[in-house]
């Protein structure tokens, strides 16, 4: 969610490129934003995103399993890398247009601009204890009769 949205309570078309920058890092790095982990330590997708930029590291933002499916469009990959990044821009007025957003896609010769910081950007890491998983993989998230044992939402098999 826009950061200016969250604080605030203005909503533009700004905020759904942030929304839509959001995305293309989870896609790209193959994790949720709201459950981020990179090894031990728990982040934030953007702060990690940023840290991998500003660091020349972005191939290790990459979903390990698309960098080894993909190989060969790598250059592809941080492209994506760096618009999400412009979308997500702190400062609204940085952010690109959607129609400005389309165009980076569809246009490799087109000369993108260095990305500002991201909202949320955070200074630090909260460790995450071993002992504790932030996801629990061996539990299963259905129960015989194939109903959602999460207790925060009711699946109904049946339409009303």
């Amino acid at each position: 969610m826009a950061p200016e949205y969250v604080i605030h309570g203005q909503f533009s078309v700004k905020s759904d490129v942030f929304s839509y920058g959001v995305v293309v890092l989870e896609i790209v790095s193959g994790q949720k934003n709201n459950c981020f982990r990179n090894g031990e330590y728990a982040k934030d997708l953007l702060n990690f995103a940023w840290r991998s930029w500003k660091q020349g590291t972005c191939s290790n933002f990459i979903d390990p399993t698309l960098r080894a499916a993909a190989s060969g469009f790598m250059q592809e990959m941080m492209r994506c890398i760096h618009i999400g990044l412009l979308c997500v821009q702190e400062n609204v007025a940085e952010r690109p247009t959607m129609a400005s957003v389309v165009l980076m896609l569809n246009s490799v010769s087109l000369t993108l601009s260095l990305p500002s910081q991201p909202a949320f950007f955070l200074h630090s890491t909260v460790t995450v204890h071993p002992e504790v998983p932030l996801v629990d993989d061996n539990k299963p998230a259905v129960d015989s009769s194939g109903q959602s044992i999460n207790e925060a939402s009711i699946t109904e098999l049946n339409p009303r």
